[in-house]
C-alpha cells in the first residue's frame, strides 16, 4: 500500500476539486478535544469544530464508547423496514430541548436533506407553490435547497433551480442610520420588504413558507434583532404562511441557548437540525409538531440511511454530554469572554471592522483600514498565518471577509486566550508585510 501522503500530494487525481481544495486542507493523523494533530507532529488548536459539528469536542471518550457499544447491536436500519430503540429514544429526548411543540421527526443524514424535507413538508401541507427566503442565507446545495440559498451567487452558477422562490433582504444591522434605534429600523425595513414583495411579485396566499437562518451563518455571521425575527413570525401568522428555521449551524448550544429559536424567543413551525446533533456522525432531522407531521402521509418522503441506529445512539450520548458538562451555559459564558477579548483586539487593530457573536458563534469582520472595503484576501492571508502559529479558523461572508470562530463548546477561557494570542500574531504578520 502506498504512503498516504503521496496520495495527499496527488489528491487531484482522486478527489473532485470541490471536495479536495477547501481551506486549509492540512493532513492530520488524530483529533482530540479541541485539537488536531498534523502528520508533522504539530498540534493545532481547532476553532472550527468541523464547521460547527463537534460541539462536544473531538473524540469525546463517551462518544467513542457509544459508537462501539451501538455497533455491537445494529449498524444499519432502515427505519420503517425495522424499528429500533435509539431512534425512538432520541425523538423523545430531542423533544425536551426543542422549543414549543416541535416534537415529531423525520431523520435524514445532512443539513441539506433536512432542508429538503422542510420545504417538501411545507409545500405539501399548505398546497402552496412558493417559498420566500432571505438574501445572504445558506440552506444547502442540492437543487431544492439551492433554490433558497443566496449567500454566494457562485453556488447557483449554471444551476438555477427549476422551482420558483423569492428573496428579500436579511436584517440590515449595519445599515441602520446613526441615532436610529436598530430594532425599529430593521423591523420597518422588513415590513416594507414584505409589502413590496406581496404587492409586486407574489401574493401571500401563494406562499407556503418563509425560510430563514435565525442567525446568518455562511453569509457572514449576522445576528438579527430579536424584534425583527418576531416580526417575521407575525407576518407569517397573519397570512397562514409556515415559518421554517434553518438551525443546522445554530443548534445544540452554539448560540448559548439550545437553539437560536430560544435565543430570539420565537418558535417556528418547522425546523431543520443537523451538524452538532451527533458529534460528527451523519445525522439530521426535519422537525415539526405532531399535528403538522400527520398531514404528511406515508410515501411523501423517504430515506435509506436517515436515522442510522449508531448515529441515533451517539446523538443520545451527545445530549447527555451537553447536559452533564453544562456545555450550553459554557457556550454562553466563554462566548461572552471571547467577545470581550476580541473587542480589545478590535481597538488595537483597525483592520478588524466588526465583531459579531451569539454564544460561541463568532464572526470577526476584516476590512481595509484605508478604504473601508471588506477584504476577503486579507482574511485568507491571516488564516494562513494563524495556521502557521497553530490555530485553525474558517471563513464566511459574501466575499470571504469574515473569520469564522466556532470552537467546540468544551473550550476553556485559557484556550480562548491561546487561540486569540496566535490570531493576534497572524494579524501583526499580515500588517507588517503591507
Amino acid at each position: 500500500m502506498s504512503n498516504w501522503l503521496d496520495l495527499y500530494d496527488d489528491m487531484g487525481n482522486y478527489l473532485a476539486p470541490s471536495m479536495a481544495k477547501d481551506h486549509p486542507n492540512i493532513p492530520v493523523v488524530k483529533e482530540e478535544g479541541c485539537y488536531y494533530y498534523g502528520v508533522d507532529g504539530k498540534q493545532y488548536l481547532d476553532f472550527t469544530s468541523g464547521i460547527a459539528v463537534t460541539n462536544t469536542g473531538h473524540r469525546h471518550p463517551k462518544i467513542v464508547q457509544s459508537i462501539k457499544d451501538a455497533a455491537d447491536n445494529l449498524v444499519h436500519g432502515p427505519s420503517g423496514v425495522i424499528m429500533y430503540e435509539s431512534i425512538l429514544r432520541l425523538s423523545e429526548e430531542l423533544g425536551k430541548v426543542l422549543p414549543g411543540n416541535l416534537d415529531c421527526f423525520f431523520f435524514a443524514n445532512s443539513g441539506t436533506e433536512a432542508i429538503e424535507g422542510a420545504l417538501k413538508l411545507a409545500k405539501f401541507v399548505t398546497k402552496r407553490p412558493y417559498v420566500v427566503s432571505f438574501t445572504g442565507c445558506f440552506h444547502g446545495r442540492s437543487m431544492g435547497a439551492l433554490g433558497v440559498t443566496t449567500s454566494k451567487s457562485k453556488y447557483r452558477k449554471f444551476l438555477q433551480p427549476s422551482h420558483l422562490s423569492y428573496q428579500i433582504p436579511y436584517a440590515d444591522v449595519k445599515g441602520c442610520p446613526e441615532g436610529v434605534d436598530q430594532e425599529v429600523y430593521c423591523v420597518e425595513q422588513l415590513e416594507k420588504d414584505f409589502k413590496r414583495l406581496f404587492n409586486h411579485q407574489v401574493t401571500p396566499e401563494e406562499v407556503a413558507a418563509v425560510i430563514m437562518e435565525p442567525v446568518l451563518g455562511e453569509g457572514g455571521y449576522v445576528i438579527p434583532p430579536s424584534a425583527w425575527v418576531k416580526k417575521v413570525r407575525e407576518i407569517c401568522d397573519e397570512h397562514g404562511i409556515l415559518l421554517i428555521f434553518d438551525e443546522v449551524q445554530t443548534g445544540f448550544g452554539r448560540t448559548g441557548e439550545w437553539f437560536a429559536a430560544q435565543y430570539h424567543d420565537v418558535t417556528p413551525d418547522i425546523m431543520a437540525i443537523a451538524k452538532g446533533i451527533a458529534s460528527g456522525l451523519p445525522l439530521s432531522a426535519t422537525v415539526a409538531s405532531k399535528e403538522l407531521m400527520k398531514k404528511w402521509p406515508l410515501g411523501m418522503h423517504g430515506t435509506t440511511f436517515g436515522g442510522n441506529p449508531i448515529a441515533c445512539s451517539v446523538a443520545l450520548t451527545t445530549l447527555e454530554i451537553l447536559h452533564e458538562e453544562n456545555l450550553v451555559e459554557n457556550s454562553k459564558v466563554v462566548g461572552a469572554y471571547a467577545r470581550e477579548q476580541l473587542l480589545k483586539l478590535k481597538e488595537k487593530y483597525s483592520i478588524i471592522s466588526d465583531v459579531r457573536s451569539a454564544g460561541l458563534m463568532i464572526g470577526i469582520e476584516i476590512s481595509n483600514p484605508q478604504t473601508g472595503e471588506l477584504d476577503g484576501q486579507a482574511v485568507m492571508k491571516i488564516l494562513d498565518y494563524a495556521l502557521e502559529e497553530g490555530v485553525l479558523f474558517y471563513l464566511c461572508g459574501n466575499v470571504g471577509e469574515v473569520i469564522r470562530m466556532i470552537p467546540p463548546l468544551t473550550i476553556t477561557k485559557e484556550q480562548i486566550d491561546d487561540g486569540l494570542a496566535m490570531l493576534e500574531k497572524a494579524i501583526q504578520r499580515y500588517l507588517e508585510e503591507q
